[in-house]
């Protein structure tokens, strides 16, 4: 019970662009082999990016998995070692209870740096990033807690 789906196109407008045929062409994430545990998230649009630049990234993409798992958006390896490419905040962390929020209906963005010395491009379709879904546990003491789910971001 776990999978991604695209946020929707008034959505893709407020937070991307009010493109219709981007909308309808971007991929969602996958996985590029059998024994893959992450799976590609794909750039909607070319991305140049300078030494030390930062750039916050739509993805067009929400995600939804059990109440017990978390999905962690992490760089893929390739770009750490080929162009010195990280997330600005090390991993993402997305709970369960982010998707379909009022906010934003759980768009996951990432947040990247080019910590290299050179100007870095990619093409739109090119996968930066990469999800990996995750069982967690809870202590003995928030078992039975009265915790509210999210209601916004």
């Amino acid at each position: 019970m776990r999978d991604f789906e695209k946020i929707s196109f008034k959505q893709f407008c407020n937070d991307v662009c009010n493109d219709r045929e981007l909308y309808n062409s971007y991929k969602l994430p996958k996985r590029s082999s059998k024994l893959a545990a992450g799976y590609d998230i794909f750039l909607l649009e070319d991305l140049e990016l300078g030494p030390n630049e930062v750039v916050k990234l739509p993805t067009g993409i929400k995600s939804y998995f059990l109440d017990d798992e978390v999905l962690l958006i992490l760089v893929r390896s390739s770009m750490g070692f080929k162009y010195s490419i990280k997330l600005v905040n090390q991993v993402g962390v997305i709970d369960a209870d982010y998707y379909n929020n009022k906010n934003n209906e759980g768009h996951i963005f990432v947040k990247i740096k080019n910590e290299g010395n050179e100007m870095v491009k990619f093409k739109a379709g090119e996968a930066i990033t990469q999800g990996i879904f995750l069982k967690y546990l809870i202590t003995d003491s928030n078992f039975n807690s009265n915790l509210e789910r999210r209601s916004s971001y």
